[in-house]
């Protein structure tokens, strides 16, 4: 049996506390820029809900354990690209991004596209960061938390189970895109597998889990 979660939405059709994810899901549907995120319990939702999304978010990072913050910075390379995803559902709204790593500056931001997964968005994210990276004529690796992107970028190909559709034609030009960009060009840059269990949440994250 799944636990039981708890659902904050601060910026939405209807902001609160939410007993379940289908009230969740209403309270952000269709809603441009929509900050919510699950707890495993009232109180936690109750003390996040008490503060700023942004607040939140920062106090949360802070809050990183000690040893995987030791292991981020022996073992991460700080000058680099790091890129996630994040789907409100499967399918579901899915946007993503790509973070400078040792500042967390926000370097691009595609989304939220109404009809996508987080697969989708996590292969789109690595090969968007390919792409800024050659026009700047710059070698930094970039990491993700994705195997599956990986392969998919490896392969350049999308291997994507959803269908095109109305919701998802922009998407799935985007991939078509990207798929292309992979076939026509080439890079030096390292696609490097973020360790969350060792380092934490990878900086790029949504902050939504």
């Amino acid at each position: 049996m799944a636990k039981k979660k708890f659902y904050v939405v601060w910026k939405g059709n209807k902001t609160g506390i939410f007993n379940s994810w289908e009230e969740c899901k209403k309270a952000v549907a269709g809603y441009k820029g929509a900050q919510y995120k699950s707890f495993k319990s009232i109180e936690e939702a109750k003390k996040a809900f008490s503060v700023s999304f942004f607040e939140y978010k920062e106090n949360h990072q802070n809050s990183v354990p000690l040893y995987q913050l030791e292991k981020r910075a022996q073992e991460v390379n700080f000058n680099s690209l790091n890129v996630d995803a994040a789907s409100s559902g499967n399918p579901g709204k899915m946007e993503y991004r790509g973070v400078y790593t040792k500042t967390n500056k926000e370097l691009f931001k595609q989304g939220p596209f109404p009809q996508g997964t987080n697969n989708i968005g996590e292969f789109l994210a690595i090969v968007h960061a390919l792409a800024f990276l050659q026009k700047k004529n710059s070698h930094l690796p970039i990491y993700t938390d994705s195997k599956i992107a990986m392969g998919w970028v490896k392969k350049k190909k999308c291997n994507t189970k959803l269908q095109p559709n109305a919701k998802n034609a922009e998407l799935f030009q985007l991939i078509k895109r990207a798929e292309i960009w992979l076939h026509n060009n080439t890079y030096s840059n390292s696609i490097l597998k973020w360790n969350t269990k060792e380092w934490g949440e990878i900086p790029a994250d949504f902050g939504r889990k």
